[in-house]
């Protein structure tokens, strides 16, 4: 199908605005730019309980975690969020209104860490914050009312990337068990491969996320090309996925990583791993911080909320 008319509407105010991709900026500005455009589209944050920020030791420093409570009921499930950004973007205030959404639609904790980002701080140095940070939060789960047995973690773009690569991480070391895995528009594949993807190939449009955005992103973070069929770069290189938590993987049409996120669904429901999917026609990717102004972004939301209930239910 066509753009979504909201999408439409979005991208042609853009070109109108003659607003300049992200890639073709210096990196404080884009950084900048992406936070403002995120927080614009995501619409009024809402209201939750409580919001807290913990400082906690991490590999390469102190790591922000930022955790949202629903209520003050105790030894709440917990979602481990990553936000996106393609490792080189964001930071905790980049997820807040999806935390926010998700904490009260699922009933649980939603706990957002921060973490290094390239290219100062290329790969694995996000993944390795990213399992410091899911390990505090586990040994520090009566301190935070949490409880350790109802775990799930996810993230959007790069953050479904670092969800998908620590379901690794936890599988190989026997633990943490995770309840499941959301991962939203992932990239699973950084290796030439993905290249030849349809949905790669074909995403020229500069005022829309691009494969040029893809290949900038991807330039700062793996510096050496050998890492891109690392798994815990590209999951899609894991010479197996059984074992793994169940996954919801969602996806847009008009996405450059639509068909890597999908062939990592496949991939999971090949390997025995309970895993559905949901590709929203006529959207983009980003679109699931854009719930203030994309409806299907609302749907996304509520879906992903459903899903992690049935996880922690289970």
């Amino acid at each position: 199908m066509p753009l979504d008319p909201q999408v439409q509407e979005m991208r042609d105010r853009k070109e109108r605005d003659g607003v300049p991709p992200l890639y073709t900026m210096t990196l404080e500005a884009a950084r900048a730019a992406d936070l403002a455009s995120i927080r614009a589209a995501g619409g009024s944050p809402e209201k939750v309980h409580e919001v807290t920020d913990h400082w906690l030791p991490g590999p390469g420093g102190k790591l922000l975690l930022r955790v949202y409570r629903p209520s003050a009921e105790p030894s709440l499930p917990v979602l481990m969020y990553f936000f996106g950004g393609g490792w080189v973007l964001g930071t905790v205030d980049t997820a807040d209104g999806i935390a926010r959404s998700l904490a009260n639609a699922a009933g649980c904790i939603v706990a957002v860490t921060g973490y290094r980002l390239a290219p100062e701080h290329p790969f694995p140095a996000a993944i390795e914050d990213c399992w410091a940070a899911t390990e505090w939060v586990v040994e520090n789960a009566a301190a935070l009312g949490a409880d350790p047995a109802r775990i799930a973690v996810g993230g959007d773009s790069a953050g479904g990337n670092l969800a998908a690569a620590l379901t690794l991480m936890a599988y190989e070391a026997g633990g943490p068990r995770l309840a499941g895995q959301l991962l939203v528009y992932p990239n699973t594949d950084q290796s030439d491969q993905s290249a030849a993807d349809e949905s790669m190939r074909t995403s020229e449009d500069p005022y829309l996320f691009n494969h040029h955005s893809v290949a900038w992103y991807r330039s700062h973070y793996l510096t050496d090309p050998d890492d891109a069929y690392n798994p815990l770069a590209s999951p899609l290189q894991a010479e197996s996925l059984a074992g793994l938590p169940p996954a919801l993987v969602i996806t847009a049409e008009y996405d450059p990583l639509r068909d890597q996120g999908e062939r990592y669904a496949a991939r999971l429901a090949h390997d025995g791993v309970p895993v559905a999917v949901a590709r929203y026609e006529g959207m983009i990717h980003g679109f699931f911080a854009m719930s203030g102004t994309l409806d299907a972004g609302k749907v996304a939301l509520a879906q992903a909320a459903k899903q992690l209930r049935i996880w922690f239910q289970a």
